[in-house]
């Protein structure tokens, strides 16, 4: 074996760069999300925006119960996210724990560990995409029981929305959820969006419903808002992100309306 070189240390470093990426999305999701992740890459992440990932523990069956139990998990989640970072943004990548939660809840306890990060989540997202319509008539399709669908309209109604129809398909499942096929989610916007309804919202990140959006608004000649869709776009606009990117659906060539 020859000796090994001396190693030097150069004597200049290089002068850094404020950060590695101009913009920083932080994504809080479940430990048995499968689609959350490859929706942020393929809608947010860019040269500019990264998405830096954190999951928290979750066990099905997706009941309010268990979706409660993820509320102490979610600051210190957001602490593993670039600790002592900031970021631009933080999506909590859960429709229906959202809504059992609440919003207000959700922001106190990311922000425990990220004081002013604005905060996104999936419904709050939802109503924002739905506001940027223009739209107070709509339907809601989401996989969840009826158990855990009630929350999810009485979540939309406070709201001022006035619910034409909601239709949920009884899985308890998160994992089952992410197996429906997009295709599959473009018939049943066909059948349950009412004839009376401005919008469809389909509600779970578990969904691929990015990946149908622009099926389902074919298919129904209306906007359609999906969780990650809404999220995704909610996220880039507070990156600055004002790049339309109608293949995911009219939403995301929209702005983001004032609160």
């Amino acid at each position: 074996m020859k000796p090994l070189p001396e190693i030097k240390v150069y004597p200049k470093r290089p002068s850094l760069d404020d950060r590695p990426l101009d913009k920083r999305v932080g994504l809080i999701i479940l430990a048995t999300d499968h689609t959350s992740e490859p929706d942020f890459r393929r809608m947010v992440a860019s040269e500019r925006i990264g998405v830096h990932v954190a999951r928290i523990p979750y066990a099905n069956p997706t009941t309010p119960e268990n979706l409660r139990k993820m509320q102490p998990a979610l600051t210190a989640g957001a602490a593993l996210i670039l600790p002592d970072e900031k970021l631009d943004a933080i999506c909590y990548s859960c429709t229906s724990a959202s809504v059992v939660i609440g919003d207000a809840e959700i922001e106190t306890a990311i922000q425990a560990a990220k004081p002013g990060v604005p905060v996104v989540t999936p419904p709050m997202a939802g109503v924002r995409g739905l506001n940027a319509f223009g739209v107070r008539r709509i339907s809601i399709l989401t996989p969840y029981t009826v158990e855990t669908s009630r929350p999810m309209a009485a979540y939309f109604a406070a709201r001022g929305f006035e619910i034409a129809s909601f239709t949920c398909l009884g899985f308890e499942d998160d994992r089952e959820m992410a197996r429906i096929p997009p295709a599959a989610l473009v018939d049943l916007a066909r059948q349950v969006t009412d004839p009376q309804a401005d919008a469809l919202f389909v509600s779970c990140t578990a969904l691929r419903g990015a990946l149908a959006v622009t099926g389902m608004e074919q298919a129904i000649g209306r906007p359609v808002v999906t969780s990650n869709q809404a999220t995704a776009w909610n996220c880039l606009r507070l990156c600055g992100d004002e790049t339309p990117r109608p293949e995911f659906g009219r939403l995301m060539t929209l702005p983001l309306p004032r609160d």
